[in-house]
């Protein structure tokens, strides 16, 4: 069975998918297959390596954005988004959609080559479950059409933190404003806004977790609703074993003693939950807020 942890990115997506695949029963593509997409790897020995390694370093981004030449827990197989190993063997829109991808952008040549490409790892890892990771658009729609037993656990988190941590992120170019950014162009009520907060940075962070936020609202509207499961990270954060049978039990697995010693490796910490306040000002956390004053109680959040 395929299976995808979704989510905007900064959300915890990364630390559910690396949780899971320690479970025996769970496949999984790895950074190594990767970079070396060009061969093609099937990651036979993904899980067995994996889970006699050490959990990721909290904070740690892409070596291409690293500030350190030399990082503990660099060099390890892990769990990865395989965007380069997809978009070579699959297709090579994949990975930067200027929007979501939904049922109707599937041919039937790619819905031939997707099922190629996850049926072969899931055959060569011997998995009951194949674990994908995606952030940004859902994807699930197009997905879910070619893989109609597809699960999705769509990871959420507080739009500000997650606005946040993508100003900090050497990877994100809004910078660069929202008609040259990895997103596609904001809907004209939202690039209205944006312009009205004088193209403030954090207002745009802020409506672009709303906009991808709206995005996972409509592929749940239509995904059968068995198969889906939402998951607060500060949930997940606070409570780790309840949440994590949960996502266990979703995915029709036990847990199971060789999984309670690779999840007894992780750790949990909750510090970054409301670090925002600290690292902005009031007045951009205030404008935020004001573009967000709608969404953030849809997904659970105070405004």
């Amino acid at each position: 069975m395929l299976a995808v942890v979704v989510g905007t990115g900064r959300c915890g997506s990364t630390l559910v998918q690396e949780l899971l695949t320690r479970h025996p029963a769970v496949g999984f593509i790895s950074g190594v297959g990767d970079k070396l997409s060009r061969l093609n790897l099937d990651g036979r020995f993904n899980g067995r390596v994996y889970r006699r390694m050490a959990p990721r370093p909290p904070g740690m981004t892409s070596l291409k954005h690293s500030t350190g030449l030399l990082e503990r827990g660099r060099l390890r197989v892990a769990p990865s988004e395989a965007y380069r190993l997809i978009d070579r063997h699959v297709f090579a829109g994949f990975s930067r959609p200027c929007r979501d991808l939904l049922a109707e952008d599937l041919t039937p040549r790619m819905a031939t080559r997707l099922h190629a490409f996850f049926q072969r790892r899931i055959e060569r890892q011997g998995c009951e479950v194949l674990l994908q990771h995606l952030t940004g658009w859902p994807r699930t729609g197009f997905l879910h059409a070619a893989f109609g037993d597809l699960r999705v656990i769509n990871v959420i988190r507080d739009g500000r933190a997650v606005a946040n941590s993508w100003l900090q992120m050497g990877w994100w170019d809004g910078w660069r404003g929202p008609d040259n950014w990895l997103y596609g162009p904001l809907p004209a009520p939202l690039r209205q806004e944006w312009e009205d907060s004088g193209r403030s940075f954090q207002v745009l962070a802020a409506l672009g977790w709303r906009m991808l936020m709206d995005a996972y609202a409509q592929a749940r509207a239509v995904h059968p609703a068995a198969q889906w499961l939402d998951v607060r990270y500060e949930d997940l954060v606070r409570a780790p074993n309840e949440q994590t049978a949960r996502m266990l039990s979703f995915l029709g697995l036990e847990w199971t003693p060789t999984f309670e010693a690779g999840f007894a490796r992780h750790h949990f910490h909750t510090e970054r939950d409301a670090a925002y306040r600290r690292e902005l000002t009031p007045a951009q956390v205030a404008a935020m807020e004001r573009a967000l004053d709608k969404a953030l109680p849809q997904w659970g959040y105070e405004s």
